[in-house]
């Protein structure tokens, strides 16, 4: 059976670990090339390892535009071409309100989980308009019906499915697809390190765990199994699309006592 993303190269943010690591599994055994882009550089070349030959890892910071452009760069020296971007990269802290965020906790989160999509598109939209590729974002289902006690990340995820919109009409003309997937509770560190920060972790751990129709939280593999698809060629017409894989989380009821 032909493999969904074979030869292609895919640059992925975030790819240390959770979703991102998995989303590097799954593009490798699929046949892609996968340039993971985290700032925690033994993390992401622990990865690679995992990954097979097909990866290789470069540290920087998204969130620093001359870091991003020598990332950009290097792929680019390696693989001589860019045929998908997942910005996936993503930070979720602090746990509060919009009046108890600090002001320099709102703008590095938005830095990171905003601006640095502004980053990658500016510098690789060159080899994609090259490659006819195709820009994934990861959002967040919280950025279509909120969360409470989270407003910073919140805005950042909304913010994220209104510019994947954006993109998506703006970089049509050159045959460049942009979407987004929104997972809701996936077992992460990053989602650890949220529940740590709530009043009571373990009640919240088990509450995650009741939240989708279809089970428990998953972990990061239902989510690239999703991935692989909108950056393959089965998702050739779908663009501007904000896709949930969340279990069916958002429809506001859950089932109980199922055996």
């Amino acid at each position: 059976m032909a493999l969904e993303l074979e030869n292609k190269v895919v640059v992925l943010t975030g790819g240390g670990d959770g979703i991102g690591a998995e989303c590097a599994l799954a593009y490798a055994r699929e046949g892609a090339w996968v340039a993971i882009v985290d700032r925690n550089l033994e993390a992401a070349k622990q990865v690679a390892e995992d990954a097979g030959s097909r990866c290789f890892a470069i540290g920087a910071d998204v969130s620093d535009g001359t870091q991003v452009a020598s990332a950009i760069e290097k792929v680019l020296q390696t693989c001589g071409r860019i045929d998908a971007v997942h910005n996936n990269a993503g930070v979720a802290s602090p746990s509060t309100p919009l009046h108890e965020t600090s002001e320099a906790e709102w703008d590095q989160l938005f830095r990171v989980n905003v601006k640095s999509v502004y980053w990658t598109t500016r510098f690789a939209l060159p080899a994609l308009m090259q490659s006819k590729g195709t820009i994934l974002n990861t959002a967040s289902m919280v950025g279509l019906i909120g969360q409470a006690d989270h407003a910073a990340y919140v805005a950042t995820k909304g913010s994220l499915i209104s510019l994947t919109k954006a993109m998506a009409v703006d970089y049509a003309p050159h045959s460049i697809r942009v979407n987004a997937i929104c997972p809701a509770a996936v077992w992460t560190p990053m989602l650890e390190r949220w529940c740590g920060e709530q009043p009571d972790p373990t009640a919240t751990r088990q509450l995650l765990d009741t939240i989708h129709l279809l089970g428990p939280s998953p972990r990061g593999d239902v989510i690239a199994d999703v991935a692989i698809f909108l950056l393959s060629e089965r998702s050739r017409f779908m663009t501007g699309c904000i896709l949930p894989v969340s279990g069916g989380a958002e429809l506001g009821y859950r089932r109980l006592n199922q055996e």
